[in-house]
């Protein structure tokens, strides 16, 4: 079974081969390179945003802790489209953090006061998920697999499994909608992808990953 845009499919896709995780090593490395070098602008574009708005201004990047392969943490990039001390403001906040974990451990933008205006735009546009190239050339992350997630949503998974495979920066989940399909649902498609994990299927959910940015779906 394969998600995009809601849809069901039926397909056949093969085993990995024993030489696929080397192929998709390589891949990560010369892609993030040349994605980095490509979206080098950006970075100085979102700079100068910064600086120029007040309410944003602070550290160019957001460093969330998330669970990556064999249960290891990690630092995962963003640029920041928060408030600083965005996260210890969550947790503070009883009733707001009780409505980012009924939402699936998101806010809407228009939900969350600490998402600054700049922020909001990052968001939309899916910019803000660029940084990760670094997590990927780092070998933390790799283009493709399951969305790494923060400790507390582990227990929507089975653990064993979704952490025997490197987090992606993209995937199946997103390809399908991303923020539109909530738990159980996304951990279903998530697990869909490391059983059927291959080459083929990493290009096809590239792919699929750019439709929705260009859609704009579940962004936020």
């Amino acid at each position: 079974m394969e998600y995009f845009d809601g849809d069901e499919k039926k397909i056949v896709i093969q085993k990995p081969s024993l030489i696929y995780p080397i192929i998709k090593r390589t891949f990560d490395i010369v892609m993030s390179l040349l994605a980095l070098l490509c979206l080098s602008p950006v970075f100085l574009g979102v700079w100068m945003m910064n600086t120029i708005c007040r309410s944003n201004r602070g550290p160019l990047f957001y460093r969330q802790t998330r669970v990556g392969l064999n249960g290891k943490k990690f630092g995962m990039y963003k640029f920041r489209s928060m408030v600083v001390n965005a996260e210890e403001k969550l947790y503070q906040d009883k009733k707001l953090y009780a409505k980012y974990v009924a939402n699936n451990y998101k806010l809407k933008p228009e939900d969350d006061p600490r998402v600054t205006c700049i922020g909001r735009v990052l968001r939309k546009s899916s910019i803000d998920e660029i940084p990760q190239f670094i997590n990927i050339l780092k070998g933390h992350m790799s283009l493709v697999g399951p969305r790494p997630v923060i400790e507390a949503e582990l227990k929507e998974y089975d653990q064993d499994k979704l952490l025997s495979v490197k987090p992606g920066a993209m995937g199946l989940w997103q390809a399908s909608g991303r923020s539109h399909i909530g738990y159980p649902e996304r951990a279903q498609i998530e697990m869909r992808y490391i059983d059927q994990a291959c080459m083929l299927f990493d290009i096809k959910i590239i792919i699929g990953n750019f439709i929705s940015v260009f859609k704009g779906k579940g962004a936020y």
